[in-house]
């Protein structure tokens, strides 16, 4: 937003003044993150001059409530006035909290006092017109896929935003699927919420790759390695395949007897890799076989029937349609 660029696939309807104020980490820490971005996407230190706007907690508070047993939750109204007077001097566009535990000081399971925050972080951006966003950790599930309905403490914050997105790491079977070798390194961000247009459909997947700040003492000692974020796209079988692709990997099939259990030795996947000048051992490779077994599965090219093996056991095995 801050530069106008479409660094993550989509262009801003118009460039944005930023306010990114982090309450747990360090400044330090936080100018290493803009400069490996900066790095990556070629942006030039000078671009961001009077565009970004950077704060940490740790040396700039924001606290906009407090609560107490005897005087309940209040809002702390010089703050808040001070809020917004910066918002208004520096033209703020946009300004992000985070996380939102860090700007208020009151029982994150209490829904009267965390209705009363958020409401008061609503009253500031209509004060403003400024957009704010506010980070929010999620509750642990166990493993499951967060929604936004797992944010951590009262649900009044997700009742108070007119957006709300989530994100999740990649699993280790998504990882699988889209043959990564690191699932680790991506996340999907998907709406959950959105008041005033309907949601976009599915998700969006993100990669983060390693840059190398340039900071160290030579050669052997490139200095800080920081995580700069990257749209991704999750691969689609297809890309680059043709129809003498599908022919050479049909003949290939024709030519034995192939189980459609993608841990036999006599998989399908076997010929159509071989055909196709791919490999297998490479989990790109396999993830791209595997969906191309499934999607001509699915389109009727080849055919799912069930025979007996050499020992005499009832398995299913897979045939171009046309070879019946």
């Amino acid at each position: 937003m801050a530069t106008g660029r479409a660094l993550l696939g989509v262009r801003p309807n118009e460039r944005c003044r930023v306010w990114y104020w982090n309450g747990e980490d360090p400044l330090e820490e936080i100018n290493r993150r803009i400069a490996a971005v900066c790095l990556y996407y070629n942006i030039r230190a000078e671009e961001l001059e009077g565009w970004l706007f950077v704060d940490s907690g740790r040396d700039q508070e924001i606290i906009i409530a407090s609560q107490t047993s005897t005087e309940g939750t209040k809002i702390a109204a010089p703050v808040v006035r001070s809020l917004i007077d910066t918002i208004h001097y520096n033209k703020i566009d946009v300004l992000m909290v985070d996380p939102f535990i860090s700007c208020h000081r009151v029982t994150e399971n209490d829904n009267g006092a965390i209705d009363m925050v958020a409401k008061k972080w609503t009253a500031i951006a209509d004060e403003t017109n400024a957009a704010i966003e506010l980070v929010h950790h999620v509750r642990k599930t166990g493993g499951a896929e967060a929604t936004v309905e797992d944010g951590r403490g009262a649900v009044a914050l997700l009742g108070a935003v007119r957006s709300a997105q989530v994100l999740n790491k990649m699993t280790a079977e998504e990882g699988n699927r889209a043959g990564v070798e690191n699932p680790r390194q991506y996340f999907s961000v998907e709406t959950g919420k959105l008041n005033l247009s309907p949601p976009p459909d599915g998700k969006d997947w993100f990669h983060i790759t390693p840059v190398h700040l340039g900071n160290g003492d030579g050669d052997l000692d490139p200095g800080d390695s920081v995580g700069v974020v990257v749209s991704w796209k999750w691969p689609n079988p297809l890309d680059g395949v043709t129809g003498a692709d599908f022919d050479a990997a049909a003949a290939a099939i024709r030519a034995g007897n192939w189980r459609h259990d993608g841990q036999a030795k006599e998989w399908v996947g076997i010929p159509i890799a071989r055909a196709m000048k791919l490999d297998i051992s490479r989990k790109a490779d396999k993830a791209k076989v595997n969906g191309l077994v499934k999607l001509w599965i699915g389109a009727g090219a080849l055919e799912v029937y069930e025979e007996l093996d050499e020992k005499r056991m009832k398995r299913k095995f897979v045939r171009v349609a046309d070879a019946t």
